[in-house]
């Protein structure tokens, strides 16, 4: 029987797929534009991303030892359309897509530092096989490496944020204005970057099973990695615009790497890289084993293939982490996640993201109004307000996902496509195999009895 896992490991999950490579890099961005100005922008996309945590804490406690999690609550909320909609567009493309230039980041970050004549996608191939075989050995291996690779993750980041804040790194300062936000409608500009900053921590509901004290520990373990991702990325942000020139930053393929080079001379580079190292193998390692228990949910509840149910002999969903494991080695292989276009679609799959933060959202309202007296081993306070309040604004992030108003319209004319597309699939699939009618929910005893 597998041991069950703590607070610390759900702190683990969630911190693990929020500090990404590329969120490095968007920090980095968002720092070059605005300076510590961008530092009101996290804090009220890391608000609102607290509610949206919040929410979903609530859904599992309504329907709790789920395996899919986020797709049981919608199929009860609002119909299978919508929950192959969501689910598929804005978690499983969205993880193939953002795992995939994840470990392509990596590969890129060892040669931009190490001149070693082996390709870079040789290093991001090798990683991900490393992890594929790690997850196949199931949840407790997960656990131990989720564990290690993120508290010393953070752990470096923030030494390093603090370094730079507290101006006592060994580089020289750069004399430039703190705060490059004329207003506040400066900040709103960019909350959808600061919204990547913060994606993720609800990836600890589909091993919500695997965790002790569940009730307690799924809630508290998504809230507390936020805020502590915001604090460490506050300190790293005051430490870029001591030691970094706005200019070189925004132009600089691999920021972070810039800042511990700039902060530190050759020892920061290295830090950076081991930095970067440990934030592909935390993201990848969370996104493969949560992917794979999510596919399974879907798969039980009739909305996935069920072949993604088979199980290995550790208990590990092996169709699942070898699914999306393979899909990565294959466009790391041929070169796909080094292209420009790629990376942009990682801006157009987090608009899926952010769509399906705004339906947990409204599947909370939906079961207040419909099922209010149900049990529940946790409620988000004051009704239907914070969520209501986290909806909004998360629409408003959808929003702003670029301060680039023709990349805007570009990144939303690209996900009406991809919509239009996921519709016609969604229709399909719930008329010839889940033959059920398309916006009605099914009942809550139904869906968890599909468990």
């Amino acid at each position: 029987m597998n041991k069950k896992l703590g607070l610390f490991s759900a702190i683990a999950t969630g911190v693990g797929l929020i500090v990404a490579t590329s969120c490095l890099m968007s920090l980095g961005q968002g720092a070059s534009i605005l300076g510590t100005g961008f530092i009101i922008t996290m804090i009220i996309a890391c608000a609102i991303n607290i509610l949206t945590a919040l929410s979903m804490a609530e859904l599992n406690a309504l329907m709790p030892n789920l395996t899919g999690g986020l797709a049981q609550y919608t199929l009860a909320g609002m119909g299978p359309f919508i929950t192959i909609l969501t689910m598929v567009g804005g978690y499983l493309v969205c993880q193939v897509i953002a795992g995939t230039v994840e470990c392509a980041m990596f590969g890129n970050a060892i040669n931009s530092v190490f001149d070693t004549g082996i390709p870079s996608w040789v290093f991001s191939v090798v990683m991900v096989a490393i992890l594929i075989l790690a997850n196949l050995r199931g949840v407790d291996i997960f656990a131990k490496i989720q564990n290690v690779v993120a508290y010393v993750l953070i752990g470096s980041l923030m030494i390093m944020g603090l370094l730079g804040a507290l101006g006592i790194g060994i580089g020289e300062q750069v004399e430039q204005p703190a705060n490059l936000a004329g207003s506040i409608p400066d900040t709103f500009g960019l909350l959808g970057l600061a919204f990547f900053l913060f994606i993720g921590c609800e990836f600890v509901i589909p091993i919500a099973k695997s965790i002790k004290n569940e009730r307690r520990n799924v809630p508290l373990g998504m809230v507390l990695s936020l805020v502590i991702i915001l604090v460490m990325q506050i300190f790293l942000v005051i430490g870029m615009t001591k030691y970094t020139a706005y200019e070189e930053l925004g132009a600089s393929a691999s920021p972070h790497i810039f800042f511990g080079t700039s902060l530190l001379g050759k020892f920061g580079s290295y830090w950076m890289i081991l930095v970067s190292a440990l934030a592909v193998v935390s993201t990848v390692n969370s996104a493969m084993s949560s992917f794979s228990f999510m596919c399974a949910g879907m798969a039980k509840i009739n909305l996935l293939p069920t072949f993604f149910l088979k199980k290995n002999k550790r208990g590990a969903y092996y169709i699942g982490i070898l699914g999306i494991g393979l899909v990565e080695i294959i466009a790391n292989a041929v070169g796909l996640s080094t292209s420009d276009s790629l990376i942009f679609m990682i801006n157009v799959a987090i608009v899926f993201w952010m769509v399906s933060y705004v339906i947990s959202n409204i599947n909370v309202v939906i079961f207040r109004a419909r099922l209010p007296k149900a049990p529940r081993t946790f409620k988000v306070p004051f009704g239907p307000v914070l969520p209501i309040i986290a909806a909004i604004g998360t629409a408003f992030m959808i929003w702003n996902i670029s301060d680039d108003p023709a990349q805007r319209l570009l990144i939303f004319e690209i996900d009406g496509v991809i919509f239009v597309l996921l519709g016609i699939y969604s229709v399909l699939w719930c008329k010839f195999r889940v033959k059920r009618p398309l916006f009605t929910p099914i009942p809550m005893h139904e869906v968890m009895a599909m468990e």
